[in-house]
Parts: C-alpha cells; structure tokens; sequence
C-alpha cells in the first residue's frame, strides 16, 4: 500500500501490520493539526491505481488483511542472496580450513575451477546462492587451478572441472562433476549435501 500525504511530494512506500497502531501519514490542514486533518491512500493493485479515504475503517481493513496474504510471498530480505566463496590458494591454507572444519564438526564444500572454463563460470554464481542457503551450516570455497600448486590440484585428486566436492572431518566425502547443465549439478550438490549434513 502506497501513501501520499496531500500536498506533499514525497511518496512513502510501507506497510504495517501491526495491530495496535498503524504508520500513516496526515494534513491536517489550516488548523494545525486539528480534527479536520484528511488522509489519502494510494492503492496500487493489478487493476491500476485508486485513491481512497483510509478513515473508512472497512476498507482499510480488508486491504491490511489482503497485504497480510501478500507479505508472505515476500522473500526474506534478513538473509543473504549470495555468499561469495572464499578462494584457496595453497596446500597450507586448506589444511587450516580443514583443521577449523573439524573443530566446528562442519563440512565444506570446495568448488575446482579454472577461470578459462565456461562451465565453471557459469556454474560459481549458482554455487554462490547455494552457499546462501547453507550460511551457517555449510562454508564454501573455490580454487583455481591454474593459480595454485599442482600439489594442491593432485592432493584433490582432479582430473575434470568443474568438480564440486564436499570434505569432512579431514577428507573428501563425496564429489560432483560438473559437465552438463547448471541447475542439475546444483541439484546433484544439494543431494550430497544432504547426505552429509
């Protein structure tokens, strides 16, 4: 629900619902703020959009008990879309990953890419709202592997890229292979995650 103040030209865009008090916005005309004060509503729905006066209890109330049905189809704006993946770059910084992993008693998952691979570009942004799924339960990471050791590469034991594996307590439970298209492969990494966690 939109609301103008008349005479006003700023547009503030809010909902509330709360039951014992409700934001809105008042003129109260040439009497400063006395009881001749009007209130305008825009309403802004499929059909278009219609002014009314939001004094007319009954309206306004089957409009809040609408927008209550519409407020739960709103995503929740209190957690992160995306989680940007941390990029390992040697043998010892993943044992330290490994080793917090395991005090934590938390899987990780880390994705083998190279940056010239189109697949494992186009795969790292979906990694990436996944990890915003798991943001608590689960960290995720990535390496490049042009940019590290080969040590680290064969210490993964990579032949193919993408390859998304997930490690716990110290060693490598389980991997995907990421040849074919991207919303598969996060389904396979959901699967495997569930396994685990």
């Amino acid at each position: 629900m939109s609301i103008l103040a008349a005479n006003s030209p700023v547009l503030y865009r809010e909902v509330y619902h709360n039951r014992d008090q409700q934001q809105q916005l008042w003129n109260g005309g040439g009497g400063g703020g006395g009881g001749n004060g009007s209130l305008l509503l825009l309403q802004t729905t499929s059909f278009g959009r219609s002014w009314f006066d939001g004094r007319n209890k009954d309206f306004t109330k089957r409009n809040l008990k609408r927008d209550w049905k519409i407020a739960g189809f709103w995503p929740d704006t209190t957690r992160p879309t995306s989680v940007e993946m941390e990029p390992i770059n040697d043998s010892h910084q993943l044992d330290k990953i490994l080793l917090q992993a395991r005090e934590l008693s938390q899987p990780i998952i880390i994705d083998w890419m190279a940056s010239w691979c189109r697949k494992c570009i186009y795969l790292k942004p979906k990694l990436e709202k996944l990890a915003a799924e798991y943001d608590t339960r689960i960290k995720f990471y990535c390496v490049d592997v042009n940019k590290v050791p080969q040590s680290l590469v064969k210490r993964g034991n990579i032949s193919k890229m993408p390859t998304i594996q997930l490690w716990k307590d110290g060693e490598m439970k389980a991997e995907v292979i990421g040849g074919h298209k991207g919303w598969l492969v996060i389904e396979e990494v959901r699967e495997m995650i569930k396994k685990f966690v």
